[in-house]
């Protein structure tokens, strides 16, 4: 699916049924940039202390802490992110209860495909496009992926196609290493990369970048720190 906002949000799915819960989120890596999951309340908020979403599915229905429970503990200490429910209740009861917890949207059960992307483009308004075009770094740097510039303190600094396109790459793999088979089939091509084309890159974007921005692990890649 190609939409500019959703392709660069993250998302976390809290669901109770592993059959469930891995076919959503395989869907969802269709349609977002990274998705993480949580088997109940607990395991969701224990996720949340490494990984910040820009939105949230959770079930109801969970054994340990339920999605109720679970909202009003994340309402306490964050009461801007978006929360969609998946539930297979529409009573009054379990509606009523959401009432003062901010939820921009309920998908009733069972989910599917179009379910999804009709929740996700119904809160895709509350995106700040300019938050996912433009990326902020340390030390008064910041990327348009719109224009794909680089800036410096508002001053433009000059990247080849191929620098564009490792950077956009650690963006999209924040936290996770991007191994060297990704770098050739996404920045290479069909071209060959070879160590002496890579450290030739590295080395120019380092020259470019915040100090220490890149980081290489010996024989496995790259990430962004």
């Amino acid at each position: 699916m190609h939409n500019k906002i959703l392709n660069q949000i993250k998302v976390l799915f809290v669901e109770d049924e592993e059959l469930i819960r891995k076919k959503t989120v395989s869907s969802l890596e269709y349609i977002v940039a990274e998705v993480e999951e949580a088997g109940n309340g607990v395991e969701a908020l224990e996720k949340l202390k490494n990984f910040t979403p820009d939105l949230i599915i959770t079930d109801l229905e969970m054994p340990d802490m339920d999605g109720i429970e679970f909202i009003k503990e994340l309402r306490q200490k964050n009461n801007d992110i978006c929360i969609i429910v998946v539930t297979a209740h529409t009573s009054e009861k379990y509606l009523l209860e959401l009432i003062d917890m901010h939820i921009e949207k309920y998908i009733v059960k069972p989910i599917n495909l179009e379910k999804l992307i009709n929740a996700l483009e119904g809160c895709q308004k509350l995106f700040s496009e300019s938050k996912f075009y433009l990326k902020e770094l340390p030390y008064g740097y910041k990327y348009d992926w719109n224009q794909k510039i680089l800036l410096h303190n508002e001053e433009l600094i000059s990247l080849t196609k191929k620098e564009i396109l490792f950077l956009e790459l650690l963006f999209k793999n924040t936290n996770n290493i991007v191994y060297y088979e990704q770098l050739q089939d996404e920045v290479w091509q069909n071209s060959v990369m070879t160590d002496n084309a890579l450290r030739s890159l590295v080395k120019n974007l380092r020259k470019k970048l915040p100090k220490d921005f890149i980081s290489n692990l010996s024989g496995v890649g790259y990430k962004f720190v």
